[in-house]
């Protein structure tokens, strides 16, 4: 996955990672970032945290 050199993804990397159009991956993000606000931490309007996109997003086997 494309992480950028701070930790983020931009709805660009996000488009290219799910394959989907820019409106939905800004839409993700939108909703990551609310979840991640929720928990009373900073977010960044237009990215989201790498590891907790691919924490939602990806099932891992332990």
């Amino acid at each position: 996955m494309s992480e950028l050199k701070n930790g983020f993804l931009t709805a660009e990397e996000v488009m290219d990672i799910l394959q989907v159009k820019q409106s939905k991956a800004y839409q993700i993000i939108r909703q990551l970032n609310k979840e991640l606000s929720g928990m009373g931490l900073i977010t960044v309007p237009g990215r989201v945290d790498a590891n907790y996109f691919k924490k939602k997003l990806f099932y891992e086997e332990n």
